[in-house]
């Protein structure tokens, strides 16, 4: 008889932090101690505090342990499944991460700092199940939406529901589901083949949520699918996801075989006389094909590039029919909408904003991991509450998010609540949900040419704004990163951002400019300061930097000396030593190997 149930997280997080060594010393330790009877491990997907990895939760107790090393493994089967004793240096604590740290009781995880705020819907099982069990997704109300809606609802009430319940697109530009799927039901209707896709491309930096879903919740994505198929008319999804997620792609096609076992992909489901089935197709990493129209004709067999629309693909989109695109994270949530109905879904959120948002919280953030919070929930929350704060007593100076197609929030907006209406009005967006935060010592201008960097080499050279005009955006940022710009280069800059999203191909290319004009709105003296005073505030472009040695503290230890890779220092034992300018390649070896603080960055 089951007595606990250890459940450890398998998710790439914790698996690239060591989860498998954990698991299988559990394995190992249990064999030993004879209690593999009695106590069941589970792997399961992203519990969220990606930074507190390996995690584990050993239940009834719910007993949540962070940072276990396989080492550790023998303590906590000998102390807390064998004698019942937690192992109280191991408890996740709320306010430092490991109860060892604080003279704190561990409180209940849903009352944590991290969880409290947040709602989980498209993330409900992920952390809870065996993503390779459907039997486990199935005891959690798994495929009773779409039991029910094959046995009592009409593919038009299916899509009414939907719209009700203002759920819009989790990928980026917030389209109304609804409407999409209404669109692709009613616009053609020549009784030929329909198609549902699922974007699972994500190739945003910084941005892993529709992967946590597909590691933790596989089935979710399946079951809405064919809840769309059955809405639009469709027999046939796809599923497009980047080669780069093995573990995602490996449970999705285990997910896949389990629901055409179970009859619930497939011919005849539920005996309703619907067909559909589901097939994978691999992305090779191509930043555009997270582009609805680039997507489907890499899924065609043919080069990734956008198409110019109308026609839009609710009309002529995979293979020229009428086609459905939505990403993991609008799929996840409609089983729940579905049987819980639109009024709860529509409940949760802002007026135009409805249900919840997973965010990927990367960057200067203590809580570095995976969230889900109401719309309208303030960027200060997210930051100062469930991230818990900029560590290292930093200030926190701004958040960025929509990757590379997104715009830099500054520190004096942070109570700005988010949704897809406030984004847009300061100059940023929603995008797939990646949220990266920034502390005083990032230099603005340089985020936003490292954004500018990967959109030139992920364009696909298509079009000539974004092929050509990205390029040269680019080069001007390093022409004021390096120092050499003049102030008029400032409104050349900006023209051609506008020139960019006015007239490039697709939303990919029309929105690049983005990081550069929000740095610019907000940021702008940042710019100056690089251009006129020929400084980097923040210390980051090294074309602007320089390191000295104060005479005064330098103790002639030679320790910088002799670890300076490019031999540009020079001093005798016990005499003040000093930086050849020219040789210098501004790395900070020196600064980092200084113990005498004798060695400046200005």
């Amino acid at each position: 008889m089951i007595r606990s149930h250890v459940l450890i997280c398998a998710g790439t997080g914790c698996t690239s932090s060591g989860s498998r060594d954990v698991k299988a010393k559990l394995v190992e330790e249990l064999e030993k101690n004879g209690l593999t009877d009695e106590i069941k491990i589970v792997s399961t997907g992203c519990f969220g505090l990606c930074a507190n990895g390996p995690v584990m939760i050993v239940y009834p107790e719910g007993t949540f342990y962070s940072c276990v090393k396989a080492d550790d493994v023998p303590e906590i089967v000998s102390e807390h499944l064998l004698k019942g004793r937690i192992v109280e240096r191991l408890v996740y604590n709320d306010s430092v991460g490991k109860a060892e740290a604080a003279n704190e009781e561990p409180v209940p995880l849903s009352e944590t700092r991290f969880y409290k705020k947040q709602k989980r819907v498209a993330l409900r099982n992920c952390g809870v199940i065996d993503p390779e069990n459907i039997e486990e997704y199935i005891a959690t109300d798994g495929y009773a939406a779409l039991g029910k809606v094959l046995t009592e609802m009409t593919p038009e009430q299916v899509i009414d529901v939907v719209l009700a319940s203002g759920l819009r697109g989790r990928g980026g530009a917030g389209f109304p589901t609804g409407r999409k799927w209404s669109l692709a039901r009613t616009l053609v209707q020549d009784g030929g083949q329909k198609y549902v896709c699922c974007n699972a491309d994500e190739g945003d930096p910084g941005a892993f949520m529709d992967r946590s879903v597909l590691e933790g919740d596989p089935h979710a994505v399946i079951e809405a699918m064919a809840i769309a198929g059955y809405a639009i008319g469709a027999t046939q999804g796809y599923v497009y996801v980047r080669a780069e997620y093995p573990i995602a792609v490996h449970r999705l096609q285990i997910a896949i075989d389990q629901a055409r076992e179970y009859g619930l992909l497939g011919k005849d489901i539920f005996g309703s006389g619907f067909d559909f089935d589901l097939e994978i197709r691999l992305g090779a990493g191509a930043f555009v094909c997270g582009e609805e129209t680039a997507l489907m004709t890499s899924i065609e067999g043919k080069r990734g590039e956008p198409h110019p629309r109308p026609p839009f693909p609710a009309a002529k989109g995979l293979f020229e029919r009428p086609t459905v695109l939505n990403n993991v994270e609008t799929y996840a949530n409609i089983p729940q909408i579905i049987l819980k109905g639109a009024d709860w879904f529509a409940s949760m959120g802002t007026e135009n904003s409805k249900g919840t948002k997973v965010f990927a919280l990367g960057g200067k953030i203590k809580n570095t991991g995976l969230v889900e919070i109401p719309m309208g929930t303030t960027l200060r929350e997210i930051i100062e509450e469930i991230g818990g704060g900029i560590p290292n007593g930093k200030k926190f100076k701004a958040a960025q998010t929509g990757g590379p197609s997104g715009g830099c929030i500054p520190a004096s907006l942070i109570d700005t609540p988010i949704d897809y209406d406030n984004l847009i009005a300061i100059g940023s967006m929603m995008g797939s949900g990646g949220l990266i935060v920034m502390d005083e010592d990032n230099c603005m201008v340089d985020i936003a040419k490292f954004f500018l960097q990967f959109t030139v080499d992920e364009s696909c050279g298509k079009c000539t704004p974004c092929r050509v005009g990205t390029k040269r955006l680019y080069e001007m940022l390093e022409k004021i990163t390096s120092g050499k710009a003049e102030l008029e280069d400032l409104d050349k800059l900006e023209e051609l951002c506008y020139y960019i999203k006015n007239n490039a191909l697709c939303g990919l290319g029309q929105t690049a400019p983005n990081p550069v004009l929000s740095t610019l709105r907000y940021f702008r003296d940042e710019y100056v300061a690089h251009i006129v005073d020929k400084k980097c505030p923040a210390g980051v472009c090294k074309d602007l930097l320089s390191f000295t040695i104060d005479a005064d503290k330098c103790k002639g230890c030679t320790k910088c000396k002799r670890n300076c890779p490019v031999g540009a220092i020079s001093g005798e034992v016990k005499t003040p030593h000093v930086i050849d300018q020219s040789k210098c390649i501004k790395c900070g070896v020196c600064m980092s190997n200084c113990s005498f603080g004798a060695i400046e960055k200005k």
